[in-house]
C-alpha cells in the first residue's frame, strides 16, 4: 500500500483524553478507581475523512497507554495503511512487537486503532457499520450497571430505581465483599427495591474464592439471581466447574481475555453460560466476531463487556445476542447517545459507529 494515493489510506493520526463529566470515586472487589477516563484516538485521510476509536483507561498507566498508542500511530503512519486493511495491520504490528509481547497495552491500543478505521470506513461508504457487516436494524437487551461496593445502601437504592425509572429491566450490582452477609444484605434490598419484575445480575470481579462463590450463590438462590460474573479469578477453570457443579446459578465471563483460550477450555468443562468479549482487550471487530461466532456454534449466548456503542452495533450481527451492559459514562461528552426504551437499545443509525467525541472535551496527547 505504501504510496498509492489512489487508495483511502491513514494520513494522520491524533490522540486525545478525555474525563466523564459524571467522574467520581468507586470500587468492587478487586479495584478502586479515582477517574473515569478515556483515551480517543481519531485517524484522517487522504480523502478527508476520519474515524474515531476510544478505550476505558480510568487512572490506570497513562504513560504506559499513552506510549502504546504513540508508537502504533508511528507504525501506522509509516506504513501508510490503507484504512480497510485492519486485519493486515494487527499481524504486522504483532510480529513488530512479538519481543515484548502483543497482548496486554500492545492489544488494546491496535483494538483502538481498528475501531477508528472500521469508523473511518463506515463514514467512506455512508453506512453504519451493523449494515456493512449484514446486521439487521433489530433492539438489543440491555441492563444497567453498577451497584459499586463502595456505595452506601442510599447510593446503591438511588441508581438501581433510577434504571427503573428509565426503562430497564435488569440491572446488575457489584458483590465480593469481605463479609458474604453483606452480599446478601445488598442484594436483598435492590431485591425489594426493584420488586420481581426487575432482573438482578451480581459481579464479583473475580473478588471471590471457589467456597465463597459457591456459599453466595446458595445463599441467593432464592432471591432470583439472573446470573454471576466473574465469581472468581479468570483462569480458574476448574473453579468454575466446581461451581456450576454445585450451584444452580448461571455463570459469566470473557472480559479480562485477549484471544478464545479460555472461551475453548470453558467449553469443554461446560463450566461457561454467557461468554462477555471485551472489544479491546480481545483485538477489535474482528476477534470480537470470532470468538462471537466460536460461542454460538457451541450454544453460549453473547453478553459483552462495557463498550455498548460498539457491542450493540456487532451483536445485530451474531446469531445469539443475549444483551449488552450499560453505563452512562460517556453520554455527556459525545454528541449521539444511544436510545435506551422499555429495556432495549437500538443501533445507531449514522455512518460508522454513529457518534463522535465533542471537541470541547478531547486533550490532545502530545
Amino acid at each position: 500500500m505504501k504510496g498509492c494515493s489512489t487508495l483511502t489510506r491513514i494520513k494522520d493520526v491524533k490522540i486525545y483524553k478525555a474525563t466523564s463529566q459524571i467522574s467520581k470515586s468507586i470500587a468492587d472487589a478487586t479495584h478502586s478507581i479515582s477517574d473515569i477516563a478515556f483515551y480517543v484516538v481519531e485517524i484522517f485521510t487522504n480523502k478527508g475523512t476520519r474515524g474515531q476509536g476510544y478505550l476505558l483507561s480510568f487512572h490506570y498507566s497513562p504513560q504506559a497507554i499513552e506510549g502504546a498508542l504513540s508508537d502504533l500511530k508511528t507504525f501506522i503512519l509509516e506504513e501508510q495503511y490503507h484504512i480497510y486493511e485492519t486485519v493486515k495491520m494487527k499481524k504486522e504490528y504483532e510480529i513488530e512487537t512479538e519481543y515484548f509481547g502483543s497482548i496486554g497495552l500492545q492489544r488494546w491500543a491496535v483494538a483502538t486503532f481498528n475501531i477508528a478505521m472500521w469508523d473511518a470506513w463506515g463514514h467512506e461508504l455512508n453506512q453504519p457499520i451493523w449494515k456493512i457487516l449484514g446486521g439487521s436494524n433489530i433492539k438489543i437487551p440491555v441492563y444497567g450497571s453498577g451497584g459499586w461496593l463502595s456505595y452506601t445502601d442510599e447510593e446503591l437504592l438511588e441508581e438501581v430505581m433510577d434504571y427503573k425509572k428509565r426503562g430497564f429491566t435488569a440491572v446488575k450490582i457489584k458483590v465480593g465483599s469481605k463479609d458474604i452477609e453483606r452480599d446478601i444484605i445488598r442484594i436483598k434490598k435492590v431485591r425489594e427495591a426493584v420488586g420481581t419484575n426487575i432482573k438482578i445480575m451480581i459481579d464479583a470481579n473475580q473478588g471471590m474464592d471457589v467456597p465463597s462463590a459457591v456459599k453466595l450463590s446458595k445463599l441467593a438462590s432464592d432471591m432470583g439471581i439472573h446470573w454471576f460474573e466473574e465469581p472468581i479469578v479468570h483462569d480458574d477453570f476448574s473453579g468454575y466447574e466446581i461451581i456450576r457443579r454445585k450451584t444452580s446459578i448461571a455463570l459469566a465471563m470473557g472480559e479480562r481475555e485477549y484471544d478464545c483460550t479460555a472461551l475453548k477450555e470453558l467449553i469443554r468443562r461446560n463450566a461457561l453460560d454467557l461468554w462477555q468479549p471485551d472489544i479491546i482487550r480481545i483485538g477489535g471487530v474482528e476477534e470480537w466476531r470470532n470468538s462471537a461466532a466460536l460461542a454460538s456454534l457451541n450454544n453460549i449466548p453473547v453478553l459483552p463487556h462495557y463498550y455498548k456503542d460498539y457491542d450493540v452495533p456487532l451483536l445485530t450481527t451474531i446469531s445469539k445476542p443475549y444483551g449488552a451492559e450499560s453505563f452512562d459514562w460517556i453520554d455527556e461528552i459525545i454528541d449521539n447517545r444511544m436510545l435506551i426504551e422499555s429495556g432495549y437499545v437500538y443501533p445507531r443509525q449514522g455512518n460508522g459507529w454513529g457518534f463522535r467525541f465533542r471537541e470541547e472535551f478531547l486533550n490532545e496527547v502530545k
